[in-house]
């Protein structure tokens, strides 16, 4: 068997020079940092997406062809419905193990964008997009947009009545867009709404070109450019830019990380088994002239249809066309403003920062204040939209009036994401501040102690050079001096001659306000447990 191997060991390697490559691969150095994990868990999500789909593409009908349902729910017996449809019910209760696997690969899918959530924030707030590293982000950003709207495009195939509203919606999008909207909605329904095509049309992008798509992104953002680059990590414990400090790849990393799928796939059974999700039988086949009260979309959807909910019907009449910017903003302005954003912002910051160095070593968030409010502040703007998206359950929950929770968050998402940056900001400079005061003095323990002379003083306790490395260990600077210099014999510097040039050094400053300074490590014999304080006993 050692021979047998051996022998394919070298054939491989022989054809396709695979030796070096795979002895590099297994010594490779892997953080142990948990986040570093999030990404994986939207790996292996993605792997139970495509395996549960597979098995349910077996038994769906992608057709809106009429039939009347006879199937085994009784509710819905003799009631004319869409193949589609049809072909749910049937998965849901006459296919062994059906309900099942349906709902794994729902969960899966809310499960694998909210993963995908997480690590673009991470990799936000750590600071991992900047060089070598801004194809992986534009990577990321385009694998977050795709499976978004794989997701809504899935969400649509049973043509249930919740789906089918949330269609109705697409297609009041789509045609609200100016001079192409209607072209558009002839494009992608192939004809009037609803039509015959979008059921069959939307089968091929949701199981064919999404998806193939996502397997070649995901192993290049995954897989090429990792193994390709020096895995990022936090500062502390010795790991410095040039350095990675962690477990190889075979057995450590490849042990936990079989472990991390099969929890993946355990926690997301568990889920589909005891968690029921998107029950179509309940709502019913999709009816244009029906309406349902409470209707939500999957919670990566909620942004967009919060946007539309608290948009003012405003109207702008122009050479003879309408514009209704009710729809224009939220259906095009804002997703391009937040997934735009998102995509240049490693360029942005390299400009206003001029930083151009390689960076390996993360930022701690409480590092780089002025990151971390611009983050925040961006997550408020989305949760803002997110819970505007639900404000009719919120008025009928709270019994408020739909008035209220309209213009509470029309008043929220302006001021929202400036009070989130500043109370962001502030909390960082606190943190920042602690840090200082744990390297320089130690760790409060609470215990006051009376000096020879009278005073009294809490003793402190100094902690060691392990515990406040991440604090103390040098990096590489987040930003550098792009400030315009004074005038030299009343000529003006370059950088303050353009509106751009004073622009950025306003920014750069802003920037570089609060940044993190790495402080000196305390003296050797400052160690042990001294009073930190030393006031006179009150008389």
């Amino acid at each position: 068997m050692a021979g047998l191997t051996d022998a394919s060991a070298r054939a491989l390697d022989e054809r396709l020079g695979t030796t070096g490559f795979a002895r590099r691969a297994l010594r490779k150095a892997f953080p142990d940092q948990w986040s570093f994990l999030v990404g994986e868990i939207a790996m292996y999500s993605f792997v139970i997406i495509l395996l549960t789909g597979v098995y349910l593409t077996l038994f769906f009908s992608p057709s809106m062809h009429e039939v009347v349902y006879d199937g085994s729910y009784t509710k819905l017996k003799g009631v004319e419905m869409s193949e589609a449809y049809a072909s749910t019910l049937k998965i849901s209760f006459d296919v062994r193990g059906g309900l099942l696997v349906r709902q794994i690969h729902h969960w899966s899918t809310l499960i694998f964008m909210g993963a995908i959530l997480v690590h673009l924030l991470r990799n936000f707030f750590s600071g991992a997009f900047r060089k070598p590293r801004e194809l992986n982000w534009l990577i990321g950003v385009a694998m977050f947009v795709l499976v978004m709207f794989n997701g809504l495009f899935g969400y649509s195939l049973p043509d249930d009545l919740l789906s089918g509203t949330g269609l109705r919606i697409l297609e009041g999008v789509t045609a609200g867009i100016p001079l192409v909207g209607s072209y558009l909605v002839m494009f992608l329904f192939g004809g009037e709404y609803p039509g015959t095509a979008i059921i069959p049309r939307l089968y091929i992008i949701h199981v064919l070109l999404i998806p193939g798509l996502l397997a070649a992104l995901i192993p290049l953002h995954a897989i090429v450019l990792t193994w390709r680059q020096t895995h990022t990590q936090f500062p502390g414990k010795g790991s410095t830019n040039t350095t990675v400090r962690g477990y190889p790849f075979f057995p450590v990393f490849i042990a936990k990380t079989t472990s991390l799928f099969l929890w993946v796939l355990g926690v997301t059974t568990l889920l589909a088994a005891f968690v029921q999700i998107n029950p179509v039988w309940l709502f019913g086949p999709y009816d244009p002239g029906a309406i349902s009260s409470g209707s939500q979309p999957d919670w990566y959807m909620g942004w967009l249809e919060g946007a539309l909910r608290i948009m003012p019907a405003w109207e702008v009449t122009a050479w003879g066309h309408s514009v209704p910017l009710s729809v224009l903003v939220p259906a095009l302005v804002v997703p391009g403003v937040l997934f735009t954003g998102l995509a240049a912002y490693p360029f942005l910051e390299r400009w206003v920062t001029g930083d151009h160095r390689i960076h390996h070593l993360l930022d701690r968030p409480r590092d780089v204040p002025a990151r971390t409010g611009i983050g925040v502040g961006g997550m408020v703007f989305y949760g803002t939209l997110w819970l505007a998206g639900g404000n009719d359950v919120l008025a009928h929950r709270f019994d408020v009036p739909l008035f209220w929770t309209t213009w509470f968050f029309r008043f929220l998402i302006v001021l929202g994401p400036v009070l989130g940056y500043i109370v962001a900001y502030r909390i960082c400079v606190g943190l920042q501040r602690r840090d200082l005061g744990l390297v320089r003095h130690g760790l409060e323990t609470g215990i006051i102690r009376r000096s020879p002379d009278g005073g009294f003083g809490e003793v402190e306790r100094h902690l060691p050079d392990e515990a406040i490395a991440a604090i103390t260990d040098p990096r590489p600077a987040v930003a550098v001096d792009l400030d315009v210099p004074p005038p030299v014999d009343g000529i003006d510097s370059p950088r303050g001659r353009t509106a751009a040039g004073r622009l950025r050094a306003a920014l750069n400053r802003r920037f570089r306000a609060d940044l993190a300074v790495v402080p000196e490590r305390p003296r050797p014999d400052s160690g042990g447990d001294r009073p930190a304080i030393d006031e006179k006993a009150p008389t």
